[in-house]
This record gives C-alpha cells, structure tokens and sequence, in this order.
C-alpha cells in the first residue's frame, strides 16, 4: 500500500533534510575534529595545557556547533515543508480538476502557478478542458441533432401507417410516395453520416482526379434542384459559360453542388434569389452559389464547415438541416485538391468552391 513517504512532497521534504543533515554533520566534524586540535595547540602556545584547552573548547565552540545544529535542523524542516507544499499544492489542483473531469465536469480548470514544470502541466492540462468540453459540445449537439433528424420522419412513418392501418387514409399512390419519400430522408442521413466516417471520403477519391466538365456538371446539377427551387417560390439565374474545364470527380462534383443548393434552398426565403456562377481559371476554377436572405452572423461564418455546427439553431431545426451537407463538401473539394470559403453580408450569403485545372504534382 501507498504510504505517505510515496507523494512528491514528502520526498522533497526528507530529500531537503538529508542534504541538509549530510551538509550539517560535514561541517560539524570539520569543526570539531579540526578545530579541537588547533584550539588546543593555540592554547598551549599561551601557556595553557592540553587538558584545559579541551575544556575550554567543549563548554564554549562544541555548545555552540551543537546549539547551531539544531537550530539548522529546525530551519531545514521548515524550509523543506514550506518547499513540498508549494510544490505539490498546484499538483493537487491538477489532480483534483482531473477528478472532476473525468467525472464529466468539463468546466474544470487550474490556476497556472508553480514552477515551470508544473505552472506548464497547469496550462497544457486547461487546453485539454478546452478540447473535451468543445468535443462534448459536438457530441451534445450530434445527439440532439441526429434525434431530431430521425424523429420528424419516423413521426410522419408512424402516423401514416397508422392512418392506413384504421382506414383513415386510402393506400394509394400519393400516400406510397410521400413515405417513399420520408424513408429517402432517412437515407439521405445514413449516406451523410457514413460520408463523415473518418478517412472515407479521401480513400474514395484518386490521387489525381480525371479532367471534366466542370460547367456542363453545375448545369446537370441545377436542372436536378431546379424543381425544389420552383416549389420553394425562388428565382433561379445561371450564369455558366459553354467551356469551363476543371479535374475532379464527377460524382464528388454532383454532391457539392447538390449540398449547396441544398444548403440554398433551404435558407432562402419564398420570392427570393439563387444564382450559380462557374469561372474559368489559368490555375483553378471557381463555382459560386449565391442566395438571398438574412445572412450569416459573422461570428458563426468561420465554424459554418464544422461537423454538426448549425447557424441559428433554432431555425436550422425547423429546416430540417442536420449541420452536416457543408463539412461534407469542403472534405470533397479538398480531397480533389481544392478550396472552399463562404462570405455574408445582409442580404446575400455566397458559398464557393475552386478545382484545379492542371495535374496536380
């Protein structure tokens, strides 16, 4: 068992004293060994004897060496106490916070004091809070996120079926399509949430993708969303010229540009705008999704490709976002070697992406 000579503190504590005590007891025989015979031979220089010299010499420098001794033990103690405890106090401020972390207290943090060593441990333990509490903000989220996701259609599901099942609702083809349609929306989160496993979406990618038709692929793409942009009430413009070449994968391609007009869609507000912009480049080509609308917050804009991050939460639910179709797209488009950035202002939120023409090296 762990006895109390085991901590930090108690070792300093007897390693102080023992240098004190070897230190103490050198100068002790030093002076007593050494100092008798001088003390001696000066005396008997003056006419004393030997005998009377020795005497002399234990009633005054041995009570003294003596009396000194003492007094630099009691000191040593001391000082060794006031040297562990101010050691190993911050020690226990980690240890304690350490407790109460692992105890799913993520708020806990230490005062950064001490040596170096430990004022350092002090910091390096604070930003390990920071990371976990910032991890469990993401879990907290992911979990009420996905339960939102998957509760609004099992909801429409079960009360469909219900209906069917009482006679409430004939079983035709309307009634077959729109939980055709809730089991896709299911789908479509499975696919999102497989699509973040780690590592996935860059080994599904080549080392260098093939050249394609970067405008005739944002094209394709607007004509498949074009339906939800008109049952939505949004204007739709497309700006694309007739030759805008980049590499990447065709389907890597397809699913960025069905995110963000996804993402468009769901955040531009009836009679508003949404406009795709493809440019040629010498280097990279860049495509633009623009939509109308509030905007982003500037403080939320930085964190808007983050896993699980939603703008406006309470809004984002009502949508039906899931916080994740953005995180997707930029590990995509990074993947195939290039580059992802939003911008907002009130009115207009802008989403884009590059692709790189040329071989990538």
């Amino acid at each position: 068992m762990r006895g109390p000579w085991r901590s930090i503190g108690a070792q300093v504590a007897l390693l102080v004293l023992a240098t004190t005590a070897v230190s103490l007891a050198i100068v002790a025989v030093g002076v007593i060994a050494v100092g008798r015979d001088t003390f001696a031979t000066l005396m008997a220089e003056h006419g004393v004897s030997t005998t009377a010299a020795s005497d002399m010499f234990d009633r005054s420098v041995s009570l003294v060496i003596v009396a000194a001794l003492v007094l630099a033990g009691l000191a040593a103690v001391v000082l060794s106490v006031l040297v562990a405890r101010r050691l190993t106090a911050p020690l226990r401020a980690v240890s304690a916070a350490a407790r109460r972390l692992a105890g799913g207290d993520y708020s806990a943090r230490v005062a950064v004091a001490g040596p170096t060593e430990v004022a350092s441990l002090a910091g390096s333990f604070n930003q390990m809070a920071v990371q976990l509490e910032a991890q469990e903000q993401v879990r907290r989220d992911f979990v009420a996120n996905a339960s939102h996701e998957l509760r609004t259609p099992l909801t429409n599901l079960q009360g469909y079926l219900e209906a069917m099942r009482d006679g409430v609702v004939e079983p035709d083809r309307a009634a077959v399509e729109s939980l055709l349609e809730e089991v896709e929306r299911l789908m479509r989160l499975s696919r999102s949430l497989d699509s973040l496993a780690t590592g996935d979406l860059s080994r599904a990618l080549p080392g260098d993708p093939p050249e394609l038709d970067l405008g005739a692929a944002v094209r394709t793409a607007v004509d498949l969303a074009r339906p939800g942009l008109e049952r939505a009430g949004l204007q739709m413009t497309l700006e694309v010229p007739s030759d805008v070449r980049a590499r990447g994968e065709p389907d890597a391609v397809a699913q960025v540009m069905g995110n963000l007009l996804q993402n468009a869609t769901r955040y531009t507000p009836a009679g508003g705008a949404v406009v795709v912009r493809a440019e040629p480049g010498p280097t990279y080509a860049r495509v633009t999704v623009s939509n109308t609308g509030v905007g982003i917050p500037a403080v939320d804009l930085p964190h808007v490709f983050e896993r699980f991050y939603r703008v406006e939460k309470s809004r984002d639910r009502a949508s039906g976002g899931a916080g994740i179709g953005l995180a997707i797209v930029q590990r995509l488009v990074e993947a195939s070697g290039g580059q992802v950035g939003a911008d907002s202002a009130p009115g207009i939120t802008r989403f884009w992406f590059t692709l790189p023409v040329g071989q990538r090296h």
